[in-house]
C-alpha cells in the first residue's frame, strides 16, 4: 500500500467556543463536509470514504441490518453520516453504530433529532486509505471508555481486524478468513469478511 496517501485528519483548533446547538447548525450549514468534534470542542475535518470503502461498508451495514430484523432484535442502526455525542463531549460519526431500543427510547426527540447524547452499544470503523490506522485506534479506545460494548476496527487493506471489548484487551485477528462474532451482543452472529467483494 502506498502509505504516502495515508494522513492524519485536519483539526481546527477552536477549543471550546461553540456551543452544542451552534456545532449542530455548523454542520447544518456545511453538509457538504464530514465534521467531527473531539472532547476538547476542536473540529476535526474527515475526508469523504473512498469509493471501495463506501461499497464495503455497505455490505457489512447490510448483512448486519438484515440478521437483526430476522432475529428481531430490537435497537436503531445508524450509518456513516450519522453523529454521537459522546459522554466526554466529543461529536463522532463511527462507520456503523447500533443503539439497543431501550437505550433509543431514553432519548427525547429533540435529542433524536440531533447530534443524539448517546454512546452506541456497537461500533464498526472501517479504515480507508487515507486513514491513519493510530487515529482510528484512539477514537475506538474512546467509544470502548465512553460505554460502548462491542467495537470492530476493520483494516481492509492489511486484512486485520482488531476487536475491542468492554472491559477486555483488544484481541487481533490476522485474517479475513476468520469469522467475525457478534457474541455478546448479538449471539449467534457471524460476519465473514472473506464473502465480501473487495475488487
Amino acid at each position: 500500500m502506498d502509505t504516502s496517501l495515508i494522513t492524519m485528519p485536519v483539526t481546527f483548533k477552536v477549543g471550546d467556543i461553540m456551543s452544542e446547538d451552534e456545532f449542530f447548525r455548523f454542520c447544518q450549514m456545511n453538509d457538504m463536509l464530514n465534521l467531527e468534534r473531539d472532547k476538547h470542542g476542536n473540529i476535526i475535518f474527515m475526508s469523504p470514504t473512498g469509493t471501495s470503502t463506501g461499497s464495503f461498508n455497505l455490505e457489512v451495514s447490510t448483512a448486519l441490518a438484515i440478521w437483526l430484523k430476522t432475529h428481531g432484535i430490537a435497537g436503531k442502526l445508524f450509518d456513516s453520516s450519522t453523529g454521537i455525542t459522546l459522554p466526554n463531549g466529543a461529536v463522532r460519526s463511527p462507520d456503523l453504530s447500533w443503539i439497543s431500543r431501550d437505550k433509543w427510547d431514553t432519548l427525547s426527540i429533540k435529542d433524536k433529532e440531533r447530534f443524539a447524547p448517546i454512546c452506541p452499544e456497537f461500533i464498526i470503523e472501517v479504515r480507508s486509505k487515507s486513514d491513519s490506522l493510530r487515529y482510528l485506534q484512539d477514537k475506538m479506545q474512546e467509544y470502548i471508555d465512553n460505554g460502548c460494548q462491542l467495537a470492530w476496527l476493520i483494516d481492509r487493506f492489511k486484512e486485520r481486524v482488531s476487536i475491542y471489548r468492554s472491559g477486555r484487551e483488544i484481541e487481533h485477528i490476522n485474517s479475513f478468513n476468520t469469522p467475525l462474532s457478534g457474541d455478546p451482543l448479538f449471539p449467534g452472529f457471524k460476519l465473514d469478511l472473506s464473502l465480501i467483494d473487495q475488487s
